[in-house]
């Protein structure tokens, strides 16, 4: 992000930023658009798709219910493999543990996989405080390291980023011009990427899974980087969400059907890796230590919490941003924090106790329920974004202004006099403004809409003031009502007239 954005300080403004870039704008729309097409394709080919996301929600359900003892039986399955395993309650207590490991090593350098996780611990900036060089080697976040950037989306880092721009970056890193041309950009890549899998001391890496029954770490990619990092360095740590824990691995086959089609469109990613502690006797390559460090930094506020708990149940796929209006147009760092789109504006206010800081991010959505489509595990994200504007009101931070004017909305549309006084006098007031069915004045409450479209005026003439002549026609087109209808109705107009209905309408 530029310095301008950083500092920029709501959502709004972050946006305001975004739908000004061309570039990002265009990048972020190509990219999503054909994500979405590869889920949609891969789903309808697969069959019963609705049937295995309901299968993937009730094992993350069941998971996250009992997972103090999935995380008691992966922790002891992982020290029998010779692993050693760390619980750190904060963000500070995962980042302190990896850096002892660092000291006591003495490691120069470090190489690593992509991991959100490590962007929300903002591990590169601690690792260098203490003279370690981090080298994210993941294509897409070494692109944005290089850019001193955030992710811009779960999946696909640099999605915001086109390869005329990502050229520049890699030529100013070679000391040369290189062309726009993918196949040159990712052979210099990996001609340095090498040079740095040998160097490394530690490898890093998240964790897409974690098998309980074993104590086992399953990595998904599709570069082949995630499988040198944990191979090449003789010390590994991996930092995993407390979440990120299933049962057995008969419960990684549904993850494995469900992550990859609604990520990429992939039946399969290309690379998927078991890890079973450090490198055996008789075993060619891998680590010959390995630390697993499992971080809580706010994901047990959601346990208990009835409208908050399903969010332990995302996989990371991604499929929620890749759908959402709002991030198709604005992308990812609009959103401010290190996760973006439908489950960052809920993840974020959660992981960080649903301070003031971040009491905008859930205005960042159009509540359709877009993501709740595409999620695979179907969290109801649409309904938790509500529920956080909610909290926010109830804690006395909602605006004045907007609660002055919600208050008058309740006040019209709850009487029946009132609605019909104030529809009366919108169709007399919109003589200023109207021009050719429409409004287009980018006055008071209406600049914000109208500045990306137009509000229809009022009709002549109202559906309540139409219904008497329509309903003369029903009768002469349809012949007698229906006996139960009709009843109903009868019971309706007895009921206005006695006074029964007077706060009601139509």
């Amino acid at each position: 992000m530029s310095t301008a954005e950083t500092k920029a300080q709501t959502v709004k403004e972050r946006a305001g930023y975004a739908l000004n870039n061309e570039f990002l704008r265009n990048a972020v729309k190509f990219t999503t658009e054909r994500l979405r097409l590869g889920k949609k394709l891969a789903s309808e080919e697969h069959g019963n798709w609705d049937a295995w996301r309901e299968r993937g929600r009730q094992i993350r359900l069941h998971t996250i219910a009992h997972l103090d003892y999935y995380l008691n039986e992966f922790a002891e399955q992982a020290r029998a493999n010779g692993a050693h395993v760390h619980f750190a309650e904060t963000a500070e207590e995962a980042v302190a543990i990896s850096l002892q490991i660092a000291e006591h090593k003495s490691a120069k350098s470090v190489v690593k996989s992509k991991s959100m996780v490590s962007e929300e611990l903002h591990l590169n900036k601690a690792l260098d405080s203490i003279g370690v060089e981090a080298v994210e080697t993941d294509l897409g976040e070494y692109i944005i390291q290089l850019a001193d950037e955030t992710p811009s989306h779960i999946i696909i880092p640099a999605i915001h980023k086109n390869r005329y721009q990502i050229a520049e970056l890699l030529s100013a890193e070679a000391g040369e011009a290189l062309p726009p041309d993918t196949a040159i950009m990712a052979g210099f890549v990996r001609m340095k990427l090498r040079e740095k899998f040998l160097e490394a001391d530690i490898g890093m890496t998240g964790c897409n899974f974690a098998i309980a029954e074993t104590g086992s770490m399953v990595l998904f990619e599709n570069e082949g980087n995630a499988r040198m990092v944990t191979t090449v360095p003789k010390t590994q740590i991996t930092l995993m969400g407390m979440e990120r824990i299933i049962p057995s691995w008969s419960d990684l086959e549904v993850m494995a059907t469900l992550l990859p089609r609604s990520a990429t469109g992939q039946k399969l990613t290309v690379y998927m890796s078991g890890i079973s502690g450090p490198k055996r006797e008789l075993d060619a390559d891998g680590p010959d230590e390995m630390h697993i460090i499992i971080i809580d930094n706010g994901r047990s506020l959601q346990l208990g919490d009835p409208e908050f708990q399903e969010l332990l149940n995302c996989i990371r796929c991604g499929a929620c941003l890749n759908a959402c209006p709002v991030y198709r147009h604005i992308g990812g760092h609009a959103y401010g924090g290190t996760y973006s789109g439908p489950i960052g504006a809920v993840l974020t206010p959660a992981l960080n106790k649903n301070v003031a800081e971040w009491d905008d991010i859930a205005n960042a959505s159009s509540l359709c329920g877009a993501c709740y489509e595409a999620c695979p595990v179907k969290i109801p994200l649409h309904d938790m974004l509500v529920s956080l504007r909610r909290r926010k009101i109830e804690a006395g931070r909602g605006d004045k202004l907007e609660a002055m004017g919600m208050k008058g909305f309740s006040a019209v549309m709850g009487n029946a006099k009132r609605y019909r006084s104030a529809v009366s006098l919108g169709k007399w007031g919109q003589k200023l403004v109207v021009r050719g069915g429409e409004i287009r004045t980018r006055i008071g409450p209406l600049k914000g809409w109208n500045s990306y479209r137009v509000t229809p005026s009022l009709p002549k003439q109202s559906f309540r003031d139409r219904w008497p002549e329509m309903e003369q026609e029903i009768r002469r087109t349809s012949g007698t009502m229906d006996p139960v209808i009709a009843d109903r109705l009868s019971e309706r107009l007895r009921q206005q007239k006695s006074g029964k209905g007077e706060n009601a309408h139509d």
